[in-house]
């Protein structure tokens, strides 16, 4: 750079400072310094090289050089990165066929693809804010280093006890392998450690459940770790009892009584759904089970006839319904309902409401996985009154839960 472009330089970003424009970026003052600087360094590492190769009876040299635009944080620059005859050159600061340099803008990218913006959404954005055109494909392929991380996520150890689990599923459309439209789900489960924070043990892409899928859910959680779980959670999952016996069989399984008032709900005639509810309300909400027994029976004698199938429903899912009056209060609370996991789900969907069909399973996964990531930095405190209920379940549970 001559002394005249320096002082227009100078001039320039006097002005643009005042005016509060960017300094960098395709029409900052400093772009050129930027470009000069990268350009510059690459001649220097050409120089090095030369001279570390040179022998005695050969002699490397230049060969010309090759441009390409570079995106960087503060928009695109001209490279050209200098050529040696031997074609030996490997150029550091600004590797062969890199075309994005800097983590900060490719930790944006993903930062704005976890959100749920889509690809032309974050082109444009990446345009209008920093100059810089990026292609949809490279926008993909950069959000495709979290795979690493994804990968050891997944096969992390976990810890040996969890005192209570929920699963649910959350649905989602994709296209298979042979481009059509099917629909998928992701298991997710949720874990509560001896301390009271709550983690995501594991997502589980599927298109059907059954005893054999939670077989093998449960089997990873076993490999990785988890020896026991005092409390499963879940809504009515098909197999999962006997699943979940095959492998944690000391293990209480109880069924979510919101799902369960839900699913009756919807087969009770709207002009009784008020009168059912109070008189439902006396069985769920009851102090002992032997309590909420003998309401069912009043349930049954007044709405029987009526509604037969709900009142079944009820019979032959109570074992597994009724798990929660073995447990104190605050254990209770927290454990006859999937809330935990459904108000997760609530906070996935914000992200994933723009999507119609996902490409494949791996989109799915991944943009699933980068919402998880935001989401779980709120994840700081324990659940509610936690010492209470850890005190509880020591007392419960003996030495399958000891707290010190």
């Amino acid at each position: 750079m001559t002394q005249d472009e320096y002082a227009e330089m100078l001039s320039q970003a006097k002005e643009q400072f005042k005016q509060g424009t960017p300094l960098f970026g395709k029409d900052g003052a400093f772009h050129r310094v930027l470009e000069d600087f990268l350009n510059s360094a690459l001649e220097g590492e050409m120089d090095s090289h030369l001279y570390n190769t040179k022998t005695s009876t050969k002699s490397n040299r230049c060969n010309g050089k090759m441009s390409k635009e570079v995106q960087t944080e503060y928009g695109p620059v001209e490279i050209d990165t200098p050529r040696d005859r031997e074609g030996s050159f490997t150029p550091e600061i600004i590797k062969k066929r890199q075309t994005i340099l800097a983590e900060g803008l490719s930790d944006k990218i993903i930062s704005l693809y976890a959100t749920g913006q889509s690809m032309s959404d974050i082109s444009k954005f990446l345009e209008e804010n920093y100059g810089t055109k990026i292609s949809k494909e490279t926008i993909s392929n950069i959000t495709d280093k979290v795979w690493p991380e994804i990968k050891a996520w997944r096969t992390r150890s976990l810890e040996e006890v969890y005192p209570i689990v929920w699963m649910d599923a959350i649905h989602y459309k994709a296209h298979d392998d042979t481009g059509a439209t099917t629909a998928r789900a992701i298991y997710n489960v949720i874990g509560v450690d001896k301390e009271g924070h709550k983690d995501l043990l594991g997502m589980y892409v599927s298109h059907s459940e059954g005893a054999n899928f939670w077989l093998s859910v449960l089997t990873d959680l076993q490999n990785r770790g988890v020896k026991d779980i005092l409390i499963a959670c879940v809504d009515g999952l098909t197999g999962f009892p006997d699943a979940i016996q095959s492998v944690f069989p000391k293990t209480d399984v109880q069924l979510c009584i919101v799902h369960q008032i839900r699913n009756s709900v919807k087969y009770v005639a709207s002009k009784n759904q008020k009168e059912f509810l109070k008189d439902l309300k006396m069985v769920y909400a009851a102090q002992t089970k032997e309590k909420a027994e003998i309401e069912l029976d009043n349930l049954e004698k007044k709405w029987g006839k009526q509604y037969p199938i709900v009142i079944k429903s009820w019979r032959d899912k109570w074992d597994n319904l009724s798990h929660y009056f073995d447990y104190t209060e605050p254990i209770r609370r927290i454990m006859y309902t999937t809330n935990i996991v459904e108000g997760y789900h609530r906070q996935i969907r914000k992200v994933t409401k723009t999507k119609g069909v996902f490409p494949n399973d791996d989109a799915l996964f991944k943009l699933v996985y980068l919402a998880y990531r935001n989401i779980k930095k709120k994840w700081t405190q324990p659940l509610r009154n936690w010492g209470q209920t850890a005190q509880q379940f020591a007392i419960k549970f003996g030495d399958r839960f000891q707290l010190l």
